[in-house]
């Protein structure tokens, strides 16, 4: 078999790739344990109820708290009920099914997001919505502060 060589730096580098066996795959995982994602929910709530905590101390008003912790809620709420349906169906040997379903309950998470944001002024008497968006942001960007502070992640591997 003739090998050709490779005509740029790029083909060069992925050349160097080869697969792990089975040992060594188990020991990445081993190193690299998997993230929750009810960790990751259950972070995003705690942090919601912190700024709305944050705000109603900061402002002395109550109604900025709970705008706060509605925005919160308004990214915890769906997010939970993405992860559920998601990790539900993670089993699936079909990844065309894997897929729809993904779309599927992403599109169900932006629908429950719309809504509970149109619902808002009439659940939240005296709504800021200036807190709620702080409180949807600070929850929102939750996603990244798990990923950089998970457990047994090192930046060399």
């Amino acid at each position: 078999m003739k090998t050709i060589p490779p005509e740029t730096e790029t083909e060069a580098e992925e050349s160097d790739f080869k697969p792990l066996t089975a040992q060594e795959a188990q020991q990445w995982r081993s190193r690299h344990p998997p993230l929750s994602v009810w960790k990751v929910v259950a972070g995003q709530a705690l942090v919601g109820m912190l700024v709305a905590l944050v705000a109603w101390v900061l402002t002395g008003r109550a109604v900025v708290g709970w705008s706060a912790a509605y925005g919160a809620l308004a990214v915890v709420a769906p997010a939970a009920l993405f992860a559920r349906g998601v990790l539900r169906h993670k089993a699936s040997s079909n990844p065309r099914a894997a897929m729809v379903g993904f779309f599927g309950w992403e599109i169900a998470k932006i629908m429950l997001t719309v809504a509970l944001l149109a619902a808002a002024p009439r659940l939240v008497p005296g709504l800021s919505w200036i807190a709620l968006l702080i409180g949807m942001v600070v929850a929102m960007k939750t996603y990244w502060v798990a990923l950089l502070v998970r457990p047994c992640v090192r930046k060399t591997d």
